[in-house]
């Protein structure tokens, strides 16, 4: 009989596993991943050890977003970034509007396996676990609660998986049996659901799956449970889709519904988290060193230099990598409070009018002079600008500068490198440091965004809404009143002030192409030009700088969705999206 390998697919998770290796040494044996490719299923579900390892496995399906599109970030593939390298998968194949390039394959057609794979472990652990003997020595009371705890993250991961096949494909086949890992697994599951019924599916399964979920693990006792699911999870995914699904493009609910389901995690599980005292901590600091912002995470090993090398300046003898846009920096407020451009627009970014200039608010104090003074902190903890301070020395992107030297091909082509999710002291011993890159999924501040947006489209302007977006002004250490910007008190005014705000608070963390899909803006947002800026010296020495096209963008209606893999479809005649037949 043909022995099936039911333990691991080695194809597809070692090379993430190569990358970010689950973080045994800081929380517990639980992400313990040593899979073998000799078990049978027998023999997996056979012995509860195994059956342990093959659950605590089924996280290593949780993707980090660090350089994982072929050395470049999704955010690149958005108005944030553009990837300083010619061979970056975004470059050459988001950005030129190509979907059906090698290059962007990881993302493009690779998640389509990826995610499918993770449901099949999930399935199998779900048709299978109670079947699994106790182990000697477990308890018959843990060993009931152990059960219930893998079905219920056996359920959340599937759910998660299942949205982010979604959000790349729309509706997929959704399924619950094991299908063989050889033969054709789609087979037989090739009709689409509606978007209403597929994500009823995912919202059931979340609200479902919450009350078999393990409390929020306290890091100080429980240590080797911190990175596992736990309610809180649960509920903060479910705040995320049910503000996706009243947003324009899907209005599948309405936006009272959405408000309600943020302020429900508030309600419940608020008195549990709070955001990080300094706004760079909420990304760098891990929850077992006292985090209390981030919800969901992928627990990471400490990382070194060749992690960070392909996203940090040429002048600190990396490759550039992700390099900020000036469209992002031009988002950033000042730090008295005040905008720094006359308006903004749907995506949340100032209006260009056809220039690469915005009108600028002159009451803000901005100048095109001295571009980097005076503004939101943020800007200062998430992009290295000219003349900023990094690793003991000064950023100079001048041409022929320290980190824009004649002919080398990887110097910023935006005047930006990247310094969010970026350790400095990785840098320290030339090179030789190390600190955790834990990549992000949900943290608090987004749920105070969720309730804000939601507010916002119910009410329009008013307390709610002022006191949510201020708090993270306040961590910031922006403390003027928002309230108190007569700007901001029309609906339509407040909500592109939200969507700005989005942008930059979650900056690099893979919101962006989502949100501008849902807020069904992505055309004017993605086929936008990529602006940069230039920096020369005046007669005595002083920095001018002078703005730029990176890149003129392409992007069209059908790409809001990504086009089902060929391969898939020429197998199963499963129906393309619309523009991709």
């Amino acid at each position: 009989m043909k022995r099936s390998i039911w333990l691991i697919v080695l194809p597809v998770l070692f090379p993430l596993a190569a990358l970010t290796t689950a973080c045994e040494d800081i929380f517990g044996d639980f992400l313990d991943k040593q899979p073998s490719n000799e078990l049978t299923g027998e023999e997996v579900f056979a012995l509860w050890t195994n059956a342990e390892k093959f659950h605590y496995d089924t996280y290593n399906f949780l993707r980090h977003g660090a350089r994982r599109i072929n050395r470049s970030w999704l955010d690149a593939a958005t108005d944030l970034a553009h990837t300083s390298y010619t061979a970056g998968g975004t470059r050459t194949s988001f950005n030129i509007g190509n979907y059906y390039a090698s290059s962007g394959a990881p993302e493009l057609t690779g998640t389509w396996e990826h995610y499918y794979r993770g449901i099949r472990k999930c399935n199998m652990l779900l048709h299978n676990i109670d079947t699994v003997p106790r182990a000697a020595d477990l308890s018959n009371e843990n060993y009931e609660r152990d059960k219930m705890n893998f079905k219920s993250e056996s359920r959340f991961l599937r759910a998660y998986f299942y949205w982010e096949l979604f959000l790349r494909y729309g509706p997929v086949p959704i399924i619950k049996d094991v299908l063989d890992p050889d033969g054709e697994l789609l087979a037989g599951y090739t009709t689409r659901p509606s978007n209403g019924d597929f994500l009823d599916f995912v919202m059931r399964e979340l609200a479902e799956c919450e009350a078999g979920l393990m409390e929020k693990p306290d890091p100080a006792t429980q240590d080797n449970l911190v990175g596992r699911v736990c309610k809180p999870v649960a509920a903060a995914l479910r705040s995320r889709i049910a503000l996706y699904m009243a947003s324009p493009r899907y209005g599948l609910i309405g936006w009272q519904a959405a408000a309600d389901t943020a302020r429900n995690f508030i309600t419940r599980y608020g008195s549990r988290y709070s955001l990080q005292p300094d706004y760079a901590n909420a990304i760098l600091t891990v929850v077992h060193q006292g985090n209390n912002e981030v919800i969901f995470w992928r627990n990471d090993t400490r990382v070194g230099w060749s992690a960070i090398s392909d996203d940090s300046p040429v002048g600190e003898g990396g490759s550039g990598g992700l390099c900020p846009s000036q469209n992002l920096v031009d988002m950033y407020d000042m730090a008295n409070g005040l905008s720094p451009f006359a308006e903004y627009d749907n995506t949340g970014a100032p209006v260009y009018d056809g220039t690469t200039t915005p009108a600028i608010h002159a009451a803000s104090g901005y100048s095109e002079a001295t571009p980097y003074a005076g503004r939101d902190p943020r800007f200062y903890a998430s992009v290295l600008y000219h003349q900023a301070t990094w690793n003991g020395a000064a950023i100079d992107v001048t041409r022929g500068g320290r980190d824009n030297p004649s002919g080398n091909a990887n110097a910023t082509p935006t005047g930006y490198y990247l310094k969010k999710y970026i350790p400095e002291n990785i840098l320290s011993n030339n090179h030789a440091g190390s600190a955790y890159r834990n990549w992000i999924f949900i943290r608090y501040a987004e749920i105070l965004l969720n309730l804000a947006e939601a507010v916002n489209e119910v009410q329009g302007p008013c307390d709610e809404v002022f006191n949510a977006l201020q708090l993270l002004r306040d961590r910031a250490g922006m403390t003027a009143r928002l309230a108190d910007r007569p700007d901001l008190y029309s609906q339509s005014a407040l909500r592109n002030f939200i969507r700005k705000e989005r942008a930059v608070e979650l900056a690099f963390e893979e919101h962006r192409a989502w949100d501008l899909r849902r807020w069904n803006v992505a055309v004017e947002a993605l086929a936008r030009p990529i602006y940069g800026i230039e920096v020369t010296r005046d007669g005595s020495g002083d920095p001018l700088y002078t703005r730029k096209v990176v890149q003129r963008r392409i992007f069209s209606e059908k790409m809001y969705l990504y086009p089902i893999p060929e391969s898939e479809v020429w197998k199963t005649n499963i129906t393309n999206n619309q523009g991709w037949n």
